[in-house]
């Protein structure tokens, strides 16, 4: 127990309280008849700190552990998205610590409100709190991902966010891993459950259709995700991104000539051919109308000017990704040429267009 206490960075005390819980008990005896810790002991005690760690509390822990539907890779899989988002929030108070330090640097007065906004129960501002003021449903998409769904009852919303896109007349059961995100689903809404999509706790083929509608980027291991998605349904259907073209990060005016550390943001990401294989899906392109009502990246093509809106940049993740002094250039460049004129004389081509294809891609399985 000793030695296990010093490899794990925890006291005896810890173990032996463990011990006393039934949380993680030693099976196995030393010849001196000490207790001792067999293989499977020390997984089950790397599972329970790293629970710990992550602010579970016993309890909770207990429940994680012993839940008799996920296996030992199910759990590394669950850890690594809460590490995903955990970080993806440290980015976030980077982010507003340093544009904290930008203002007191300028004179300009932070007042106690956005202090605590910055760094307080609020500081999911940075991208999930901000969801419920630009990202909505945007009807022509809808459209055409509720026809992939054909007749489909039973759907399973897969990082389901705030709601956007659940069809109403269906039955919906959404899973999202996020408590910011579930805090902000509307009163009537679907059940939500608390859950990773690597690890969905429902039986082989509950569901008519599973559903991800612009989620999969988040994901800790996306392939593993559509699996499942693709395990608990009888068909699926996801919106995503296709990086599969060369030349793809040049579709976008925004990523080729502002912010070239997009590329990198996805640098990870499955390709479509990959993702799709992966369900045995076929793509179809989805066109982002100009006047698209949900604040994606993509989202304002047409309408160049609110990329300068601090609250419109907040709704989406990748400003987090590629940091403050990428998103602080891009922005000051961009204001430069929208000043300029030189933005419209670049992208002249897109005045007329009612839609744009930028590299949304329903797979459809």
């Amino acid at each position: 127990m000793g030695r296990v206490a010093e490899l794990a960075g925890v006291s005896v005390r810890t173990l032996h309280h463990y011990d006393e819980i039934r949380l993680v008990r030693p099976s196995a005896r030393t010849a001196a008849g000490y207790r001792a810790y067999s293989a499977g002991d020390v997984e089950r005690l790397r599972e329970v700190l790293a629970y710990r760690r992550l602010g579970f509390g016993l309890r909770e822990v207990a429940e994680l552990v012993d839940d008799p539907s996920t296996d030992a890779v199910a759990h590394l899989r669950r850890l690594r998205g809460l590490l995903l988002e955990r970080r993806d929030r440290a980015a976030a108070m980077v982010t507003a610590i340093d544009r904290e330090l930008d203002a007191r640097a300028k004179g300009q007065k932070v007042t106690p409100q956005e202090q605590l906004e910055m760094l307080g129960a609020r500081l999911y501002d940075a991208i999930g709190d901000a969801y419920t003021a630009t990202r909505r449903t945007e009807p022509r998409i809808a459209a055409q991902i509720w026809d992939a769904l054909g007749d489909a009852q039973t759907v399973l919303n897969v990082g389901a966010g705030t709601g956007s896109y659940e069809p109403v007349d269906r039955n919906v059961t959404a899973v999202e891993p996020s408590a910011v995100m579930r805090g902000q689903r509307p009163v009537g809404s679907a059940p939500c459950v608390a859950a990773a999509a690597e690890s969905l706790p429902f039986e082989d083929q509950s569901f008519d259709v599973a559903m991800a509608v612009s989620t999969v980027h988040h994901w800790g291991d996306p392939l593993a995700g559509l699996r499942e998605m693709r395990r608990v349904a009888r068909r699926v259907v996801v919106l995503t991104f296709d990086t599969d073209e060369p030349g793809w990060q040049d579709r976008f005016w925004l990523t080729r000539d502002y912010l070239p550390e997009f590329t990198a943001v996805l640098a990870d990401f499955p390709s479509l051919t990959g993702m799709a294989d992966a369900i045995d899906a076929r793509a179809e392109p989805v066109p982002i109308p100009w006047n698209c009502a949900d604040g994606l990246f993509e989202a304002y093509w047409r309408r160049p000017g609110a990329y300068l809106e601090d609250h419109v940049r907040r709704a989406m993740s990748v400003w987090t990704r590629v940091g403050p002094e990428a998103e602080q250039r891009a922005v000051r460049c961009l204001s430069g040429d929208l000043e300029s004129g030189r933005w419209a004389e670049r992208n002249s081509d897109l005045t007329d267009l009612d839609a744009a294809d930028l590299g949304l891609r329903l797979l459809v399985a």
